[in-house]
């Protein structure tokens, strides 16, 4: 169901994607949009045990789209840097193809939100769990099963010359 990687040599072991998933602070989500448009949108995000998980407001956009349709993609970049002298780029970024809905679980929702805030803020558990508790209700979970993950970076030639 999913694309092979067009050039292969340039294909990383999912090891390497899902480290750049755990490592990445920053991914693209890339939902069915309103019209049918492509939306696609910056976020925080933690992953964990082959999901991805954020938060985000219970109104708006982004919930509409994964409420009308939850087969999305994510992007990290993990390096991406010009090499003007060979009209080329030298990068490193994950992709993971997936199914989001919201947390419903108490439970699930409480350690995902433990997760992202012991990455987004490390030492401040106790502040972040009085941050958890006073957003609570209007709190929404957004869980991501991978179903396809695959990292790429830029060819030999390249990353050679960086």
């Amino acid at each position: 169901m999913f694309r092979e990687i067009r050039r292969r040599r340039q294909a990383l072991p999912i090891e390497a994607a899902e480290e750049m998933l755990i490592r990445g602070m920053t991914g693209v989500l890339a939902v069915l949009g309103d019209g049918d448009y492509p939306y696609a949108v910056p976020l925080n995000y933690v992953y964990h045990e082959s999901a991805i998980f954020f938060h985000c407001a219970r109104t708006g956009h982004k919930i509409d789209a994964i409420r009308g349709h939850g087969k999305v993609s994510f992007c990290v970049v993990d390096k991406d840097r010009t090499v003007p002298e060979l009209f080329a780029s030298d990068y490193r970024s994950a992709i993971a193809f997936g199914r989001a809905q919201e947390v419903d679980d108490d439970d699930e929702k409480l350690h995902a939100m433990r997760l992202l805030n012991e990455k987004y803020a490390p030492g401040l558990r106790e502040e972040g769990e009085r941050e958890i508790g006073k957003d609570w209700k209007a709190l929404c979970v957004i869980r991501i099963d991978v179903e396809h993950l695959s990292g790429k970076e830029a060819a030999e030639s390249v990353k050679g010359r960086a």
